[in-house]
């Protein structure tokens, strides 16, 4: 896999919250500069494995940015700064602490296919979209 310099965002493709939220990105985005890729996709198990990360304990989004890796909350606000005003305006939740963001975050996270339910499998992308995901 060609590694991309570009932002990525890694998603469980089989969460129907996830799926969600990048729709939500991929139409709030100032610019399109986001990549996405499912944690379930070849490429976002190579992006795992180059960044060490363990594919058993992806319980979060993760957001890839200058060779970066971002997990939970900071995933989520630190990529909030790609988005359209006032999305973007969320990047200044990042004081609170982190403790506090990721215990919210997690409590989201155990619920989400209860909540939210889940797809057997990954989105597909549109043709329109595909190439902001990688392959």
């Amino acid at each position: 896999m060609e590694r991309s310099h570009e932002p990525v965002l890694l998603f469980d493709g089989v969460c129907n919250l996830c799926n969600s939220s990048v729709q939500f990105i991929l139409k709030h985005e100032k610019e399109e500069k986001l990549k996405f890729a499912a944690i379930q996709s070849e490429s976002g198990k190579e992006l795992l494995s180059h960044h060490h990360i363990d594919p058993t304990r992806t319980d979060s989004v993760i957001f890839i940015e200058n060779d970066k890796v971002y997990f939970m909350s900071d995933a989520v606000l630190t990529l909030t700064r790609y988005l359209n005003f006032p999305w973007s305006f969320s990047k200044h939740f990042l004081i609170v602490p982190r403790s506090f963001r990721d215990f919210i975050y997690k409590r989201i996270a155990k619920n989400r296919y209860r909540w939210f339910g889940k797809k057997d499998s990954c989105m597909i992308p549109t043709p329109a979209l595909r190439k902001r995901f990688l392959e």
